[in-house]
């Protein structure tokens, strides 16, 4: 795939987003074809995804699990054995997600979804104990 990703990169962000849209609905939720930046601060279009408000973040109901789980191996997995750049970008606010095919993923230490502090409804939290920890390499 990745002999793909490279001499057609635009053409691979849009069948990922395609792909990502019908596959995925039954995980996350409810998602849209949209048209996102890219590297370059082009416009990618219909290189994005959003996720209209993401079952498995709101289930969860806890950040670290979001972000360790499913944000950072899902980039990692796109950019290591795709050769496709990919960002997500979770909104703690109404469990949204966007993702961005085509665009680099800051690391992590300049990501603001690792910013986040623990949410009221994180399971762990709730018990008093220490909740789960955000991992930044």
């Amino acid at each position: 795939m990745v002999m793909f990703s490279q001499p057609l990169p635009t053409f691979s962000c849009q069948l990922n987003a395609w792909a990502t849209w019908l596959t995925c609905q039954w995980l996350m939720g409810p998602c849209e074809i949209n048209d996102v930046e890219v590297d370059g601060g082009k416009k990618g279009v219909g290189h994005g995804v959003l996720v209209k408000r993401c079952r498995y973040l709101e289930e969860a109901g806890c950040a670290a699990i979001c972000l360790n789980s499913c944000k950072v191996p899902t980039q990692e997995f796109f950019e290591k054995h795709m050769g496709l750049p990919l960002t997500m970008k979770p909104n703690y606010e109404d469990f949204s997600c966007q993702f961005s095919f085509g665009l680099t993923a800051p690391p992590q230490q300049q990501d603001e979804a690792f910013a986040t502090p623990c949410f009221a409804q994180c399971p762990t939290a709730r018990r008093k104990a220490r909740c789960h920890n955000i991992d930044v390499a």
